[in-house]
């Protein structure tokens, strides 16, 4: 049995906790400092979680401790300063969704992972579901999809940042469904038809509803209808799916095992696998990615592409036209030679001859 991957966690809120238990549940890892910029919480976070001696600090620096990897749980705006720091010390980083808050920002964290030759993989959760990867097999068996629809409706009151965010829905929660559209078509996006609203009653100041069609290279279309104030009859928060192809069609309500009738009529069971979930399967990829030096689902490169999908969802709303992910990246890609100041990841992204190649987008 190889060692338990020694980690650092960095980040002590909501969902550093969820990660403290995630992390104690799992015997291939083992925690050897927390760290956060209010010492008060980490201190309370790691006590909380059956981490008791763990050193806790405001600063990898300052912790001083030997580790092999960086689990990043900042908010987002925090994500490239922490993670590029990591891998320019040589470390490994799993960090939290999304990877940053723009395009221009994934780049230059890309540019880092390259430099140091380190994985910078992102935990994409929602793909690690054991009814959603059912539903992905089931899919995968009907032939090439047609269309591929998600319904999200919720109601959350969170109060904080995410109410008064421009467009909430489509920034904070649509990445996930986004991100697993990709993973299901197993094709990338070429376009987005998008446009964002706030009904009435809504409790948030930006745009809480939206729809978006994205059409995908394969010619599959891809539609996403959703709302962050629709109180009543609410969907899972992975939302309700259903696919088309000519072999037949797949639904998934986002918390079941799936169903599947097939073109003849005939319903096709599905086959559930005993898979970790949610962040814990993250967990389980990154270690083995780490140990095995293999590439795991929401690699860097690849995760730019769920990124971007997002910000061209949001300048589709915003200027009332389709938008190309392709123009979004090629786009990102000049603001990031013009902002990037460290003169090593510069170079790094100089370097290359066409982005659009170097995330996957064009082979």
């Amino acid at each position: 049995m190889p060692e338990p991957l020694r980690l650092l966690q960095v980040g002590a809120g909501g969902m550093g906790r969820a990660w403290l238990r995630t992390i104690s549940e799992n015997p291939d890892v083992v925690l050897v400092g927390l760290v956060d910029l209010d010492v008060d919480v980490a201190r309370a976070a790691a006590d909380e979680h059956g981490y008791g001696d763990l050193p806790v600090a405001t600063s990898i620096d300052e912790l001083g401790v030997e580790a092999d990897a960086v689990v990043d749980v900042t908010v987002p705006l925090a994500h490239p300063k922490v993670s590029v720091d990591a891998l320019q010390r040589g470390l490994p980083v799993l960090c939290e969704k999304p990877l940053a808050e723009s395009v221009r920002e994934c780049l230059a964290m890309v540019a880092a992972s390259e430099i140091s030759g380190k994985l910078l993989m992102v935990s994409q959760s929602r793909r690690y579901f054991r009814a959603g990867s059912a539903f992905g097999r089931q899919i995968a068996e009907l032939g090439t999809i047609g269309s591929l629809s998600c319904e999200f409706f919720k109601a959350p009151h969170f109060s904080g940042f995410r109410e008064r965010m421009a467009e909430p829905l489509l920034v904070d929660m649509a990445i996930h469904q986004f991100d697993l559209a990709r993973k299901l078509i197993g094709s990338e996006p070429v376009t987005v038809y998008c446009e964002s609203y706030n009904p009435e009653w809504s409790w948030f100041d930006g745009n809480a509803a939206a729809s978006a069609i994205f059409c995908f290279a394969d010619g599959t279309r891809f539609a996403f209808t959703g709302s962050w104030c629709a109180p009543g009859l609410e969907t899972s928060w992975n939302g309700r799916w259903r696919a088309s192809a000519a072999g037949g069609t797949a639904t998934w309500d986002g918390d079941n095992p799936p169903v599947t009738e097939l073109a003849t009529g005939e319903a096709r069971p599905a086959v559930m696998a005993d898979d970790p979930e949610q962040i814990a399967g993250s967990l389980v990829e990154f270690v083995a990615a780490v140990r095995e030096s293999t590439v795991p689902q929401s690699e860097v490169h690849s995760n730019v592409i769920s990124v971007a999908m997002v910000e061209a969802a949001v300048r589709s709303a915003s200027t009332g036209t389709p938008i190309r992910i392709a123009d979004v990246i090629t786009d990102a890609y000049t603001e990031a030679l013009a902002t990037v100041q460290d003169p090593t990841l510069h170079a790094a992204l100089t370097s290359w001859p066409n982005p659009l190649k170097a995330v996957g987008l064009e082979p």
